[in-house]
């Protein structure tokens, strides 16, 4: 088996590059590639993973030259330099660190806090002067002051717990934070606006969206506390620079501390050169913890995914466990075969897609095995779909989705049940997995069979009629065809009747045309799996 290669184009610890070797993956570290697009497109063909910090730009042309890449990895949290729907669409997961560097973020944020009460900085720089000016910087205490967070993640939620230690109120705005979730981290939920209002210290830990950008615009910055203060650690963007620069001119606003910019590197920018603000070059992962952190979370999960299929942290796809991956593969393939078995019967347009998950496959986390079952429905129409891109090709294509989830039923411990609506008819199948881990079909348009997938496959619809059978071997003997297995169902004698077979090769076109001529044959499809 041919070892993974792994290319790493930005700063890393060495100690990831170790944890690369130590798991048998072959990797280069380059640096200079992440600076060069043009020598990273000349090389990138070559490797299964791409690990990146911020410097590599993972262009939309860039992954053109990338057919070999599966995954990309980026240590840290942000994946702004990564076209996530271009790599979505060639099947490349992207994975990010959200972890890694939220214990330094969230330190940085309450380091600003603390520097913008007492105004920390232009003191240190006034005192080193030779000048003493106590009267000039006379600050405030945070005790029993009240911390508006907008956004109560990971980073939030950490920040929440340091401000309590120091005997802040906490307030929270995080559409997403429930009510548990909330009391379990001291904060009180509250809307935007009574945030606004109430919030001494404002700080921001979301990610930036067309939802949140400008979240605290002018108007919101008007509806705020006069003399608050407003840190972000988060993302550029999120605050508009001009509106609080007016705000801090005009004394509503007492002071600001920013970390990030809306442009980066911030050369110039509206907050640069007042008094009351605090600025600092995006240095909230900036600490030796942090950097090793993020660099080891991030070649171990991409290990992992090159070679056991376990996927974490992926911002366009699922997360699979590593143990759930053993015992998710079999059926991820069962679901993908018995998706392109329909797919290939099909000729109207699709409509919906319903999966019926009975017994132990059930409890497992079907969400992949969905991905691949709509990716062998969709792949006769649309061949570059691929499990990371299906299931949103198929919402854009107005393709419903259904998941069901029942308890066993008949003889076996877990089955599939498929069924596909098209336009003109619905079409349908079930599959399981024996011990073998190979997956079987056991249930075509209610017919029970037993059938192992090949790659060259016949289906063949007729009725149940005496000397079909022998007909139909005979002509494939004198075409020269191979039978590799046969296997037969019918849903009463002389009623309808499957032949599904798999053959040594393809089925050429007179081969296919001489079934369709043998009487009593209803439908003839070559298949490939």
């Amino acid at each position: 088996m041919t070892r993974p290669r792994v290319l790493i184009s930005d700063a890393l610890s060495p100690a990831a590059v170790q944890i690369f070797k130590d798991r048998g993956i072959d990797v280069t570290f380059d640096t200079s590639l992440g600076k060069d697009k043009d020598k990273l497109a000349a090389v990138i063909g070559e490797y299964d993973g791409l690990a990146i910090r911020s410097a590599t730009k993972v262009t939309a042309k860039l992954l053109e030259s990338a057919p070999n890449l599966k995954v990309i990895g980026r240590a840290g949290i942000g994946v702004d330099n990564v076209d996530i729907p271009a790599a979505t669409a060639k099947g490349i997961i992207v994975m990010n660190t959200p972890f890694g560097n939220s214990i330094t973020t969230a330190e940085h944020a309450i380091a600003l806090m603390f520097a913008l009460a007492r105004q920390i900085p232009a003191a240190d720089v006034s005192t080193q002067g030779g000048k003493w000016e106590k009267n000039r910087f006379m600050g405030v205490e945070l005790e029993a002051k009240t911390l508006g967070l907008i956004g109560a993640g990971n980073i939030g939620s950490i920040v929440a717990r340091k401000a309590i230690g120091v005997g802040m109120k906490v307030i929270a705005y995080d559409p997403y934070l429930s009510a548990d979730r909330a009391v379990q981290i001291g904060v009180e939920k509250v809307e935007l606006d009574t945030l606004l209002a109430r919030a001494d210290v404002i700080t921001l830990h979301v990610p930036m969206t067309e939802q949140t950008k400008n979240i605290l615009s002018a108007e919101a910055l008007a509806k705020t506390k006069k003399g608050v203060r407003i840190i972000n650690c988060a993302r550029g963007g999120l605050v508009d620079e001009e509106a609080l620069a007016a705000a801090l001119k005009s004394g509503h606003v007492a002071g600001a501390a920013f970390d990030v910019f809306s442009v980066e590197p911030a050369e110039t920018n509206p907050l640069f050169g007042l008094d009351n603000v605090i600025c600092t070059p995006h240095l909230g992962a900036s600490t030796n913890e942090a950097q090793e952190n993020v660099a080891l979370q991030v070649a171990e999960q991409m290990a992992d995914y090159l070679l056991n299929g376990a996927i974490s942290n992926a911002v366009n796809f699922p997360s699979i466990t590593a143990e759930e991956a053993p015992k998710l593969k079999p059926f991820v393939a069962l679901g993908e075969k018995l998706g392109s078995f329909l797919g290939q019967l099909t000729e109207a347009p699709v409509k919906a897609i319903r999966i019926r998950y009975e017994g132990e496959v059930g409890t497992l986390n079907v969400r992949p095995i969905t991905a691949a079952a709509i990716t062998g429905v969709l792949r006769p129409f649309l061949p570059e779909i691929n499990m990371v891109n299906a299931p949103m090709t198929a919402k854009e294509k107005g393709i419903s989705v259904d998941e069901v989830k029942r308890s066993a039923e008949g003889d076996y411990e877990s089955r599939i049940y498929i069924e596909v609506l098209a336009e003109d008819m619905p079409r349908h199948a079930a599959g399981t997995v024996y011990q073998d881990g190979k997956p079987r079909i056991i249930e075509i348009r209610q017919i029970q069979m037993d059938a192992e997938f090949a790659p060259h496959m016949l289906y063949v619809r007729n009725d149940d009629k005496p000397g079909f059978i022998g007909r139909f071997g005979s002509l494939l003997g004198e075409k020269g065809i191979n039978i590799a297995t046969f296997n037969l169902g019918r849903d009463k004698p002389g009623g309808d009747a499957i032949c599904f077979v798999a053959v040594d090769e393809a089925i050429p076109d007179d081969v296919l045309n001489a079934i369709h001529a043998i009487p009593h044959v209803k439908r003839a499809r070559r298949l490939k799996f």
